[in-house]
């Protein structure tokens, strides 16, 4: 275990320095900061004072060196419009995304999984046709419609749920997170039941292709054969080794859960990180883009290595191979 885990944050390291080089180049190369932050009505003089304080003046190759040793000490650079560690701007927004994404994978497998296992063990009844017929609609419907049609239901005709913001907040170990208080779960209900639809859908056919093709395995037979209940069939023998693709589906799922919540936090206007990158765009405000974009990739980097981990621990198939 300790060689795979060398071996695996190794390669690791290689990626994000390959993505590093990517996104510095293709954020770097696009577009002139200069033009959005500075006035037009500003002489030569200022414009160059302005490029130079900025560090543009340096060739891209100068200021890719200069990004890279200061990555490697923490600092990810200073955004152009706050003027802040554009690091710190993405730590301060990184809660309320985490959150959000966690609430809508938490939806997604607390519906998702009954609805696939009824659909699996009932492939031919009523009620399976009905979920894996809403289940095509949660695929189809584009997020951004069904974020306004929520808030056009609850919020507005209804008046169940407040239609935007995060609500308060409760300080736990320096960050601050809205779901510990009753007014932050009901700002947080419409966006990740939102952010949660495509997923639900995703479960809810992984979950029944898994129990469609474990129902016929020969020790799922043996063990109906010696007479157990269909329940401990079902919960023992079958749930337990759906849930190796799920998990394994779910966690690389998370990853885009957070790098794609852009569309729900601007629609709701979550203060997440998702806005904040959609803000830095607008401006130009490249720091705050390529830390953005490199911390996504570390995260997606750490939930991999999280997801073959568990997997080997749902499978002692995978750790008898690694052996």
């Amino acid at each position: 275990m300790a060689v795979y885990l060398l071996r695996r944050l190794l390669q690791s390291a290689l990626v994000m320095l390959a993505m590093s080089v990517i996104v510095f180049i293709g954020v770097y190369a696009i577009g002139d900061p200069v033009e959005i932050l500075i006035s037009p009505d500003a002489d030569q003089m200022e414009r160059e004072r302005a490029i130079k304080a900025l560090g543009l003046d340096l060739p891209l190759w100068m200021q890719y060196l200069s990004f890279l040793g200061n990555a490697l000490r923490g600092d990810l650079g200073r955004s152009f419009v706050f003027n802040e560690p554009a690091l710190q701007l993405i730590l301060q927004r990184m809660p309320a995304t985490l959150e959000l994404a966690f609430g809508a994978m938490f939806i997604a497998l607390l519906i998702g999984l009954p609805l696939g296992l009824y659909a699996g063990l009932k492939p031919n009844s009523t009620g399976s046709k009905l979920v894996m017929a809403g289940s095509i609609l949660g695929f189809s419907l584009p997020t951004f419609w069904v974020g306004l049609m929520l808030i056009m239901v609850f919020a507005v005709q209804l008046g169940w749920l407040p239609s935007t913001g995060r609500g308060p907040t409760v300080e736990v170990l320096g960050l601050r997170w809205s779901f510990l208080t009753w007014d932050g779960l009901r700002h947080l209900a419409m966006p990740a039941l939102n952010l949660a639809l495509f997923k639900i859908s995703l479960v809810i056919r992984l979950t029944r292709a898994g129990v469609r093709e474990t129902m016929l395995m020969d020790y799922v037979k043996f063990a109906r054969a010696k007479g157990l209940s269909p329940a401990r069939v079902t919960y023992v023998h079958v749930f337990k080794n759906i849930l190796i693709p799920v998990v394994t589906v779910v966690g690389l799922e998370l990853g885009s859960t957070i790098a794609f919540s852009v569309v729900t936090e601007s629609v709701f206007a979550w203060p997440g990180m998702g806005k904040l990158i959609i803000d830095s765009i607008n401006v130009l405000d490249r720091p705050v883009i390529v830390a953005y974009l490199m911390i996504i990739v570390l995260m997606f980097i750490t939930i991999n290595l999280l997801v073959d981990l568990a997997y080997s621990a749902l499978d002692p198939r995978v750790r008898l191979e690694n052996k």
